[in-house]
């Protein structure tokens, strides 16, 4: 078992490299990190990180070492708590290399591709149907208006609208209904060119 006693030795190493780093010996951190090195890049590649994002793991990984390098516990194996370590980092960089937008190199991509900002227009068509809403919530009988605008408008709940304008909640649910029974037929005629 050759294969297993230089990973134990390995392990071995690593261990008694970090707990005399631990301990202030500036040579045995500079071995450590040396060594650390092509151990996290063969952690990292086996996660499917590739390419320059390989290299940002493996820099990530030692800055994460060498910030919590105080909590590494001499009684417990190094190997996994590096990568413990190592595959957070590389997590991390999966998740931007996924958010990141892709390079389009097809010259007619740009030209076809949709714009996905607001269309022309769109702010003005807002605001008048905003103005339309609160002329028409306006001509409302007044137990109509408040329960719209104290229930869908200010989202109040029936218990919290009751108490605030005095009616009992069957009351306030028949004058929201009602309301938004006008408030259908008034918004649909005026879109239709008539007023009513």
């Amino acid at each position: 078992m050759p294969v297993q006693s230089a990973a134990l030795s390995g392990e071995a190493s690593l261990s008694a490299a970090m707990q005399a780093a631990q301990v202030g010996d500036a040579a045995a951190y500079r071995a450590l990190l040396r060594d650390c090195v092509p151990v996290i890049s063969a952690m990292a590649r086996a996660k499917g990180v590739q390419g320059a994002a390989l290299d940002d793991v493996v820099q990530d990984t030692l800055l994460t070492l060498h910030r919590a390098r105080a909590t590494y516990d001499p009684a417990r194996p190094f190997l996994p708590w590096l990568r413990a370590i190592t595959q957070r980092r590389a997590i991390d960089a999966l998740r931007r290399r996924g958010r990141r937008p892709q390079e389009v190199h097809e010259p007619l991509a740009y030209e076809a591709r949709a714009d996905d900002g607001p269309m022309p227009g769109d702010d003005l068509e807002r605001r008048e149907r905003a103005t339309s809403l609160a002329a028409a919530i306006a001509h409302l009988p007044e137990g109509q208006r408040e329960a719209i605008e104290h229930i869908a408008l200010r989202e109040l709940s029936l218990d919290e609208t009751s108490t605030l304008t005095g009616r009992t909640k069957g009351a306030l649910k028949v004058n929201f209904h009602r309301g938004l029974k006008a408030l259908r037929i008034s918004l649909t005629s005026r879109k239709e060119g008539t007023d009513a």
